[in-house]
């Protein structure tokens, strides 16, 4: 019979280890997919799916609150942005959105939604704690990205049919002004310092990089992959390094990434990864990227130091957004 010390020795040991288990812990993606309607939540750690979480209809953008208690999901279908307690995995409140939201941002304040309506030809900013309409902005024809700066002054939309990148004044909700764009401009995001926008143009098979000072475009940044016609290569989402060295961009039905030195706005790389990439995020270490594949599918891995595919994950159909929740934010 084990001794009184010996149980409690070894009750201390296991709670240790198990605490030690917890904070080893690694980050948790969330995955938006599409023709499932479902959320499915990967473990860095892993690279497995852990659970699958059913959503509104047509699920696509997604982003945490900046406390990260929160996902915001763009349940396009549905005509609302869902609001998701990570704590429980429920659905709390359906923000009213606008018609048919596929991407947004969140202010810096994380009081304010920038939220794009593609069949209304209109931004809607949404007070969260209120849960109402503050402004709606009209933009051009079928709006489709949205960045919101770090510093909050500039909201971006970016409109497919009229091709261009729309200035919204943040303070006022107005807009201000317009950069035209190649066509299809699909993604907007901006560098950490603030001075650039870039902007992704599905047709146009470009990336514009523009002077937020001017609001001109400084540089093209065109693609070109060995083998392959120009009309696949199609750059839509986009993520940009913290330390100003690359920017990965998704390239839609080419099925790769393409690494592009941010110091002469040159690509050095095309990363092959699944069918129809959508969507990029990047661990907060920024050493792991993570790709959504709508027709395969599946989410890829790339190691960001060796700028390679490590492995493919399946998700559930036409996986489209991805947000990532830093392993100390992880529930309980």
């Amino acid at each position: 019979m084990k001794s009184w010390y010996t149980c409690t020795l070894l009750s201390a040991l296991a709670s240790t280890a198990m605490l030690g288990a917890q904070n080893a812990r690694a980050h948790w993606v969330y995955v938006s997919n599409e023709k499932d309607d479902t959320i499915s939540v990967i473990d860095t750690e892993t690279n497995e799916v852990i659970k699958t979480i059913e959503v509104g209809e047509r699920p696509r953008g997604v982003t945490l609150s900046k406390d990260f208690k929160y996902l915001f999901i763009c349940a396009s279908d549905s005509d609302t942005v869902q609001m998701m307690d990570l704590a429980t995995d429920k659905i709390i409140h359906d923000l009213p959105s606008g018609e048919d939201p596929e991407q947004f941002a969140l202010h810096p304040d994380n009081k304010h939604l920038y939220i794009a309506n593609e069949d209304d030809a209109v931004a809607t900013v949404v007070d969260i704690e209120s849960r109402t309409v503050v402004a709606q902005i009209d933009v051009g024809v079928e709006p489709e990205g949205m960045a919101v700066s770090h510093n909050g002054q500039w909201a971006i939309v970016t409109s497919e049919t009229t091709n261009m990148a729309h200035w919204i004044d943040t303070s006022t909700n107005k807009l201000v002004e317009n950069t035209l764009v190649d066509q299809r401009p699909r993604d907007a995001e901006f560098t950490r310092d603030d001075k650039e926008l870039w902007v992704s143009s599905e047709i146009g098979g470009t990336v514009s990089v523009i002077d937020v000072e001017s609001k001109q475009i400084k540089q093209v940044i065109n693609f070109e992959i060995q083998g392959m016609s120009a009309d696949r290569i199609q750059p839509v989402g986009m993520e940009l390094t913290a330390n100003g060295k690359h920017a990965f961009i998704a390239l839609g039905p080419s099925n790769h990434v393409a690494v592009v030195d941010r110091a002469t706005f040159e690509p050095i790389e095309y990363i092959l990864v699944g069918r129809r990439v959508w969507h990029t995020a990047l661990t907060p270490e920024q050493d792991k990227l993570y790709t959504t594949n709508g027709v395969s599918g599946d989410v890829t891995v790339v190691d960001v130091k060796s700028l390679k595919a490590e492995k493919t994950i399946k998700v559930g159909r036409f996986p489209w957004g991805a947000a990532i929740l830093p392993k100390d934010k992880i529930p309980n």
